[in-house]
């Protein structure tokens, strides 16, 4: 055998034994964590000072390490029970106190079980409230109110993440603007546009008078169009900051099959973000189920859920007694009220949680 196959057999023997001409073998990384491992706490406090600063440095990441992996656990259950004890408490009150006569309420040795089961509490508020029309007077404007804001600031979104074009900034500073500005600053200029609602004068000059648009589901429609208040800038923003994380290579190849912008838009864009408008539809349906200051203005009878729960005290005493009475007396119909309030919206999140959750991801909330 040549001197030079000679070398040869030798290097690849030196490089399958892990070692080379003028290099030490070299030491397994396994092997390394797991003597690292093996060192208890008590070992590093204790033979801190005799350590040198590559071992140092190894010890302090490994001690912390531990003491994050023991304090974590608990410290996340405590915030989790905290959480859960904030949310659930006034669920579980309200599910004690809907199922009790009145008359429990006065009575200090009841704190969470009632004495007796009082079902009845729930017919006498569906019966008083008309609970199927008002359910359904609230399910119509709220669907159709939600289905126009998302799809107008999808809209909007989607042009601001995608398009370039003058006072791009200014007007997407105006977006976040609403989400600053609070509705009590902008709601009586909009009562009295919606009180004598005109377009540019426009029908006055032709009828002579103006539209009144109060007490109206289109006092809630429009501005839903035009996805104007807090919740509009909010769902903007959502779905630009979701645009601009989508391939721009998918629109590229829609303008070379020949579709424009808005066919782009529909076609391609819209199918990639179900979930992100399912996420901002909940959020546009449960904004509006709850929403009672902006409803109290537009809305001179209770028409929706939330004002009838509002005023539920007053309506169970004159529906019960046939004249106003005090709250406190009629507790235990309020809480009543209040669960028929949020069954339905508890039933929705239900069966579309694991699309809600994704869509949260995917909008880079969860971020």
């Amino acid at each position: 055998m040549s001197e030079e196959n000679i070398k040869k057999a030798s290097d690849v023997e030196s490089a399958a034994s892990g070692t080379s001409a003028g290099k030490a073998p070299r030491v397994n990384e396994d092997d390394r964590d797991k003597k690292y491992q093996r060192v208890t706490n008590w070992s590093i406090i204790k033979n801190y000072r005799h350590y040198n600063a590559k071992e140092r440095k190894h010890y302090t990441y490994i001690f912390w390490n531990r003491i994050a992996n023991r304090v974590w656990p608990v410290f996340r259950f405590l915030l989790l029970f905290g959480l859960g004890f904030v949310i659930l408490y006034p669920i579980m009150y309200m599910i004690s106190a809907s199922l009790r006569p009145q008359i429990d309420m006065n009575d200090p040795s009841i704190m969470w079980i009632p004495k007796s089961i009082r079902l009845q509490n729930f017919s006498e508020v569906w019966d008083a409230i008309k609970y199927p029309d008002v359910l359904w007077n609230t399910i119509q404007l709220n669907v159709v109110a939600s289905v126009l804001q998302v799809g107008a600031c999808a809209l909007t979104g989607y042009g601001f993440a995608r398009f370039q074009f003058k006072g791009k900034k200014v007007l997407f500073a105006l977006v976040l603007l609403q989400i600053i500005v609070p509705p009590q600053v902008i709601i009586l200029p909009q009562y009295n546009i919606f009180a004598n609602f005109d377009i540019f004068g426009l029908l006055n000059a032709l009828t002579g008078n103006s539209i009144r648009l109060t007490n109206t589901n289109f006092s809630m429609y429009i501005p839903a169009i035009f996805g104007n208040g807090i919740r509009g800038g909010l769902f903007i923003y959502l779905f630009r900051q979701f645009f601009r994380g989508l391939p721009k290579e998918l629109e590229d190849a829609a303008y070379l099959d020949g579709c424009g912008p808005f066919k782009t838009f529909i076609s391609v864009m819209v199918p990639n973000a179900a979930s992100s408008f399912l996420t901002v539809f909940i959020f546009s349906i449960v904004w509006y189920w709850n929403d009672y200051f902006i409803s109290s203005m537009f809305f001179l009878n209770s028409q929706t859920i939330s004002l009838q729960v509002a005023g539920l005290a007053s309506t169970m005493a004159i529906y019960l007694t046939g004249e106003p009475g005090i709250p406190a007396n009629f507790m235990v119909w309020v809480e009543a009220g209040c669960l028929m309030a949020i069954t339905p919206i508890v039933i929705m999140y239900i069966f579309l949680q694991k699309y809600f959750t994704e869509g949260i991801e995917r909008a880079g909330l969860a971020n």
